[in-house]
């Protein structure tokens, strides 16, 4: 089977990996929110987050921004919030900047006639991520997104990779290459689904027994790893002939 399309996670893989202390983003969001309780607020809020993603990697069960806000006792509308809202993002700023390599390696795979898509476990809503793509000029070259906060379930859940391969127009998963960086929730989910999988190894995220196939140490290195598989191979015991793969 050849490629048809490439899915990229997000975090760590698009955008290189940084180590994120998760009570100081929320204390830029509640000094706005409530400078008066902004301790508080930020202690409640960081302990929802971290309920969050735990509820993500022990069953897979997908949560947003709201959801946290309002169990801490938020209601994420008005002006205050939409202030805190953007101090929260001026945080993260520094942290979304795509890897160097990111534009060049999209468009080379659009050139080639690939399909490009994200998916990623996010709490984020779809209009964070796309804001973040603009800015940094690719949005244009995504055929489609998949983000866990429009859906049920989080990475390695098999619907997500469903979702992203429908996100992207891709049916068969034996065509698709998921790319990540996280062994469990990125390699192991989508070979499960037998998507072939690549991993750039260089986030602290948990190992797990599963072996991708191909590691790189950038995205460039990907380019010549789909163009190899793009080629068609020998059949077994073939005398010369050649076969689709």
């Amino acid at each position: 089977m050849s490629v048809s399309a490439v899915i990229f996670d997000w975090g760590g893989t698009l955008t290189p990996w940084h180590t994120i202390d998760l009570a100081a983003q929320w204390r830029a969001y509640s000094a706005v929110y409530d400078p008066t309780h902004a301790d508080d607020l930020a202690s409640a809020l960081r302990d929802q987050e971290i309920a969050a993603w735990r509820r993500a990697e022990e069953h897979h069960r997908s949560g947003t921004l709201d959801d946290l806000l309002r169990a801490a006792g938020v209601e994420p509308a008005g002006e205050r919030h939409e202030a805190a809202m953007q101090a929260y993002l001026d945080f993260w700023t520094p942290h979304t900047y795509l890897d160097p390599d990111a534009p060049d390696v999209l468009s080379a795979l659009r050139a080639m006639g690939i399909r490009v898509g994200v998916l990623s476990n996010t709490l984020w809503p779809r209009e964070h991520h796309e804001a973040v793509f603009a800015r940094d000029g690719v949005l244009d070259l995504l055929d489609g997104a998949a983000y866990s906060s429009e859906m049920p379930y989080t990475k390695p859940h098999p619907e997500a990779f469903h979702a992203a391969m429908r996100a992207v127009g891709a049916e068969d998963p034996a065509g698709v290459v998921f790319v990540g960086d996280r062994p469990i929730d990125d390699i192991g989910g989508a070979k499960a689904l037998g998507m072939r999988a690549v991993l750039i190894p260089h986030s602290a995220v948990p190992d797990h027994d599963v072996e991708p196939d191909a590691t790189i140490q950038r995205l460039a290195d990907l380019l010549p790893l789909v163009q190899a598989w793009r080629q068609p191979r020998s059949s077994p015991g073939a005398a010369g002939g050649w076969a689709g793969e």
